[in-house]
């Protein structure tokens, strides 16, 4: 091996700069990506407003004094289409990477949080609750179990953000970091 081709493999070892691995601008597919995920994102909230809160959007909508059936449902479909924005938004950003098993442990995580909130706020309609079901009532533990869920949703969402882009982990050339001013010799 001569030293042209040590010098070859040592240098493709080293990354020039964060700029030259990941494109400033987005591409025109990710920005539409990013759009139809808040958007959906944007869409669910109002539609779990509507249904944990009837009364935001008009005084004829809240019609009972009690949580019932048709609420839950509307507020755990607005949850889940807030998860299916999020996850479309995030998964933008990964500009066609594949993710880290921090990204796959964290939709997991999204996935297994919208399930405890689906199963926890319909417990009664499931007949695991303590109302049967031609009246279900949502009381403070399915509450308690629909918050569950939202947080290992959020967390899941936190997991899934592409970290790694803000961060340039790379280890540079050593002629590039005794430029940035670290001439100090340890030998």
């Amino acid at each position: 091996m001569t030293q042209l081709d040590k010098d070859q493999i040592n240098q493709s070892n080293f990354r020039n700069s964060a700029a030259e691995d990941i494109p400033s601008q987005p591409n025109r597919q990710t920005k539409r990506d990013i759009r139809v995920g808040l958007i959906l994102t944007l869409l669910g909230y109002l539609i779990f407003l509507l249904g944990a809160r009837p009364s935001i959007y008009g005084q004829g909508l809240d019609r009972s004094s009690v949580v019932g059936f048709v609420q839950i449902a509307v507020f755990l479909l607005g949850i889940g289409i807030i998860s299916i924005g999020a996850y479309i938004s995030i998964k933008s950003l990964w500009h066609g990477e594949p993710g880290t098993i921090m990204y796959q442990i964290g939709m997991r995580l999204v996935q297994t949080g919208f399930v405890i909130a689906l199963f926890t706020g319909m417990a009664d309609v499931f007949g695991l609750g303590s109302h049967p079901l031609p009246n279900p009532f949502f009381g403070p533990l399915q509450s308690i179990g629909v918050q569950i869920g939202e947080f290992f949703i959020g967390l899941g969402i936190l997991m899934m953000f592409p970290f790694h882009r803000l961060v340039d982990f790379k280890p540079r050339r050593p002629s590039e970091v005794q430029s940035a001013g670290n001439n100090t010799n340890y030998e």
